[in-house]
């Protein structure tokens, strides 16, 4: 057992630069290489949570990176703290006696804390921290009131419901929130949770007979933070069950934090006692970042992968990609894996190639983001409605001729439209093709309606301007524009 040789640990970090630069972050640098026995390096990470994001994402190209480092078949093993003994050397084997463990004076060792803070079914990024994120006018509310969540969690905004638009940084709100909880009160205990996970660990403990367990795990914890807490839309059980959750985690003065892609009362077939309790608390929404907060935010993300990206990159960026968070952390990856295969430093050219050329594409067909905004504002139906499961007329025909122009008009498959219109099958989508098809056959007044929709995604034509033979289609374009999720049956 001896340390390993700084040399190989600078070889790995430029190995991790040099194959896998979308992925590397400047917090790398501060992991301490601690012991090359056998086939096993052991590195040494500090933070909690940046040790739990490794241990569960990075093992595979760390391991590559030591390998091509040493030369040898070597794997990495990633340590927190408690597994340094006294002497300063990682302990063999890494297992420690729970006696043995430092308390933290709430009954609970520090290895609990690590267990009990972290009990997640969703991996927390250490990217999404309230440091990280960039504060404007469309987020400012919930970002100051998810900063007083985390340093008075159940007194201060409870519930605290977030709702806005796909890729707005809801998720990077609820993951700052715990990261900061974890932080400010040592030994608290955090269940962070996606809605279809609790769905789907509810369904599996009604089966297996267990509700004792599953009602134990939720409800015996002081912070609870679902995320897409629409998902409950139509589940009646499972409503039922988190009814019960909600209040007794309420009534005992824990903390709840939820988000949505829709507010309490827009969320399709959510009971009324669930709308009225999530709306008890503080209900805060997230909007569209303005330019100022884009340029910001292209410029902390490149900061966070060690890229130096020019003003002007930046300003080219934020003026391009107006939509949401995600489009420009899309934008950033592309500039630099074009900066990584030609060798060259990130400039306005390099931009204009990476953006300008998905923009040109963009710009001369229609978008699945066009046809739901185009469908939702023709029909006048909600855009949270058209991606329900509802089936009722209304819904089911302007969902059928969405999905017959998204086959028209995009590359797409079934499946992936599928995925866009609420999570449906290649099946539905090809049934809903079909009767389109069938419709305007039969029926000039859908055929013409249909092609009247063309126009208006083909044209360019502006919601709410005037149209055609001078009448004006007064549209309210939804500001929440869906990313395809998983398909289900």
């Amino acid at each position: 057992m001896g340390r390993p040789d700084p040399k190989v640990w600078d070889a790995m970090l430029s190995h991790l630069r040099q194959h896998h630069s979308s992925m590397c972050r400047h917090w790398f640098e501060d992991i301490e290489p601690q012991d090359l026995s056998g086939v096993t390096l052991r590195l040494l990470v500090r933070e909690l949570v940046q040790l739990k994001y490794l241990q569960r994402s990075c093992a595979q190209i760390f391991g590559e990176a030591a390998q091509a480092a040493t030369g040898r078949l070597v794997g990495v093993q990633f340590i927190g703290e408690d597994d340094i003994g006294d002497d300063g050397r990682p302990l063999t084997p890494i297992v420690k006696q729970e006696a043995a463990l430092p308390s933290n004076g709430l009954g609970t060792t520090r290895r609990d804390l690590g267990a009990l803070a972290t009990d997640d079914d969703m991996l927390i990024s250490p990217d999404y921290s309230f440091d990280t994120f960039v504060i404007g006018p469309g987020n400012r509310l919930a970002h100051a009131a998810a900063v007083a969540v985390a340093a008075k969690p159940g007194k201060a905004y409870n519930p605290f419901f977030i709702h806005g638009g796909v890729g707005l940084g809801k998720t990077h709100l609820l993951q700052a929130v715990c990261q900061a909880t974890m932080r400010l009160h040592q030994g608290i205990r955090i269940h962070y949770v996606s809605c279809n996970a609790f769905m789907t660990q509810f369904i599996d403990a009604v089966q297996a007979g267990v509700m004792n367990d599953f009602r134990s795990r939720f409800r015996h914890v002081d912070v609870l933070v679902v995320d897409d807490i629409h998902d409950l839309s139509r589940r009646d059980r499972t409503q039922e069950e988190f009814f019960h959750t909600f209040n007794a985690l309420f009534q005992s003065g824990k903390q709840i934090v939820l988000s949505s892609d829709a507010p309490p009362a827009e969320i399709p077939l959510l009971e009324e006692r669930l709308v009225s309790r999530f709306n008890c608390g503080l209900v805060a929404e997230m909007e569209k970042p303005c330019f100022e907060t884009r340029v910001e935010i292209i410029k902390r993300k490149s900061a966070l992968r060690n890229l130096l990206v020019p003003d002007e990159v930046a300003n080219y960026v934020a003026a391009r990609i107006d939509t949401n968070i995600r489009e420009l952390e899309g934008a950033i990856n592309k500039i630099q894996s074009l900066a990584d295969l030609a060798k060259t430093p990130i400039d306005l050219d390099l931009a204009k190639q990476a953006v300008g050329e998905r923009l040109s594409i963009a710009g001369s067909a229609p978008t699945i983001q066009m046809i739901l905004e185009v469908i939702s504002a023709y029909y006048d139906v909600r855009l949270t409605e058209l991606l329900s499961k509802r089936r009722s007329k209304s819904i089911a025909h302007p969902r059928q001729v969405g999905m017959w122009l998204a086959r028209k008009y995009t590359r797409y498959s079934l499946e992936e439209i599928g995925g866009y219109f609420g999570g449906r099958d290649h099946t539905t989508v090809m049934h809903a093709i079909k009767q389109i098809e069938l419709k305007r056959h039969n029926d000039v007044a859908i055929d013409r309606e249909i092609t009247r929709i063309e126009e208006l995604l083909t044209n360019d034509e502006a919601p709410g301007t005037s149209a055609g033979s001078g009448a004006a289609l007064v549209m309210t374009i939804p500001t929440v524009i869906p990313a395809p999720i998983a398909m289900a049956g």
